[in-house]
């Protein structure tokens, strides 16, 4: 089982707000709803997030 430490919640989320968080562990990054922090995690690699954030960045998600 993975362990993932060090959760945090974005800085423009607000407290209504439904957003993500995200966890570290050695390789891997997690990403879960903060409002169903049990209802499961995303578990991708470093490399995948970094492409990922890449992507939103560059507003090629839609």
């Amino acid at each position: 089982m993975t362990k993932l430490r060090n959760w945090k919640k974005s800085s423009r989320s607000g407290a209504e707000s439904s957003c993500v968080e995200i966890g570290q562990a050695p390789g891997l990054v997690g990403i879960r709803d903060t409002k169903n922090r049990h209802g499961g995690t995303l578990l991708v690699t470093h490399a995948a997030f970094d492409a990922l954030l890449t992507s939103i960045r560059a507003d090629r998600l839609r």
